[in-house]
């Protein structure tokens, strides 16, 4: 079985009663919200990749400010004429400020459009499960870091 592990970094950023998404856009085009972040390059930082990944779908310039907990997913897969592959992503939360930069959408990226969300309407959007994780993190500020969405003791 094909093993492969992402590691990915993400920001809760959150201003008044506004919290910023980012529009991902899946190979199959459907458009969903989500926290801005995305993988870490071989070698960089944590904090280096969310900082990067936040400026790059957002315009935003941040300052990571408390690390809110570690997500981490599973997805097993069939391909056509291989063998199974086994899928796991870790995701790196950190709640961050904005600090520079102004508002403005991702070109030639995963993402295509960046906007502030009131925290009331998130239940409405069209979202990814890590925007809820993510806002979870934000608000119980969990011990060890672990949402209480994916926590198994919660199943």
């Amino acid at each position: 079985m094909q093993q492969e592990l992402r590691v990915a970094a993400y920001a809760v950023c959150v201003r008044g009663d506004e919290v910023l998404l980012a529009r991902w856009v899946a190979k199959d085009g459907v458009r969903r919200w989500t926290l801005p972040g995305g993988g870490m390059d071989h070698g960089e930082d944590p904090v280096d990749t969310v900082v990067r990944e936040v400026e790059e779908e957002t315009g935003y310039l941040t300052e990571p400010t408390a690390l809110l907990g570690i997500d981490s997913i599973r997805r097993s897969w069939l391909r056509r004429r291989r063998a199974p592959g086994d899928w796991q992503g870790l995701r790196i939360i950190y709640e961050a400020q904005v600090t520079g930069g102004a508002l403005r959408n991702e070109t030639d990226g995963s993402t295509d459009l960046a906007a502030w969300h009131p925290l009331g309407a998130v239940p409405c959007l069209t979202r990814v499960q890590l925007v809820d994780i993510g806002l979870d993190l934000w608000r119980a500020r969990p011990p060890v870091g672990r949402s209480r969405l994916t926590d198994p003791a919660n199943g």
